[in-house]
């Protein structure tokens, strides 16, 4: 595009130029402004007026440099068209707006297996992702739900144009801890508001991770490596809970929803969530940062701004959500 730009600002320029020039000679503006693109395009028509002397010697210096201007015009332009950078441009500048209208995205830096796989769950559950990853091939073949954005996610400008302004959550997966770090500290200089799961490739760099801002740091070695144990010992425990986070063709989820002020000093029991709802109360989280309690007593006031999870269909869970709203 910049060289697009500096081949238009040379033909602008040298119109200019003839404009100006014949106009010196005693030609109108009209006049000149004809003559000087009929000279610059090389179509052969007469001249407006008869030449002088100067005259003569100012067109053959328009067309030595309206001829290689053209000519330098349409070569960029060739190149531009059939090599696709042309295309490329627009479809960076189109996918640039689409990003910009997206409201509670989940940006994945790093599309590797693990940015994949964690791309590929949150659209499967109906999310808008925004991947980053400086390699195209990376990039090819992604899904309607996905867009994306090709550059170096520790520069800051890129996580802005990924929408790190308006998204919900970040999930860093890189190549490596130090990159991962960098990004966890940006992000969060960006937006401490803002939801960010780290992935961490070595044990030690989980207290790093969370130090540098992260919300979570996730050791995906270290988390497969339990499920393949707990697999081996439990496989039923193991194979429920693998059905019911991972599976999209089942209708149960377990799923996290938060009470509103108008709950504040209400008990669990008389709530009655699983009569009015027919969800099931699992957990639930008093304030941020505070130990889960698994199997809350009914006794239990909840709090405004408290978690509860809870196991349930859409429709139970979407009840649970309007009921502690």
């Amino acid at each position: 595009m910049r060289r697009i730009a500096v081949a238009l600002g040379a033909l602008l320029a040298v119109t200019v130029f003839g404009t100006v020039g014949y106009v010196l000679l005693g030609f109108t503006f009209m006049e000149a402004l004809y003559q000087t693109v009929t000279t610059v395009a090389t179509v052969g028509f007469r001249e407006v007026r008869p030449f002088t002397t100067a005259g003569q010697v100012f067109t053959i210096v328009l067309i030595a440099l309206g001829v290689g201007t053209v000519l330098y015009n349409l070569g960029v332009l060739m190149e531009a068209v059939t090599e696709g950078h042309l295309r490329d441009e627009l479809e960076r500048r189109r996918m640039s707006a689409r990003i910009a209208a997206l409201r509670g995205h989940v940006i994945v830096c790093g599309h590797g297996r693990v940015g994949r796989a964690a791309a590929d769950f949150l659209v499967a559950g109906g999310h808008r992702v925004v991947v980053v990853d400086s390699d195209p091939a990376r990039l090819s073949g992604l899904g309607p739900r996905v867009e994306h954005v090709l550059g170096d996610v520790t520069d800051d400008d890129v996580l802005r144009a990924a929408g790190i302004a308006s998204a919900t959550a970040v999930i860093v997966a890189l190549e490596t801890d130090a990159d991962t770090v960098y990004v966890t500290l940006s992000a969060r200089a960006m937006r401490p508001d803002v939801t960010i799961v780290s992935r961490a490739r070595t044990t030690g760099s989980t207290g790093k991770l969370e130090l540098a801002g992260a919300t979570r740091a996730v050791n995906p070695q270290r988390i497969g490596g339990r499920r393949l144990a707990v697999f081996a010992l439990q496989p039923d425990v193991a194979e429920f809970l693998d059905v019911v986070m991972h599976d999209e063709d089942l209708d149960w989820r377990i799923e996290q929803v938060e009470a509103g002020p108008g709950i504040a000093g209400r008990t669990l029991a008389g709530l009655e969530i699983q009569e009015r709802t027919g969800a099931l109360l699992l957990a639930i989280r008093r304030t941020a940062g505070a130990q889960l309690e698994a199997n809350p007593p009914g006794d239990l006031e909840v709090p405004e701004g408290a978690v509860l999870i809870a196991l349930g269909t859409p429709s139970e869970l979407a009840a649970l959500a309007a009921l502690v709203a």
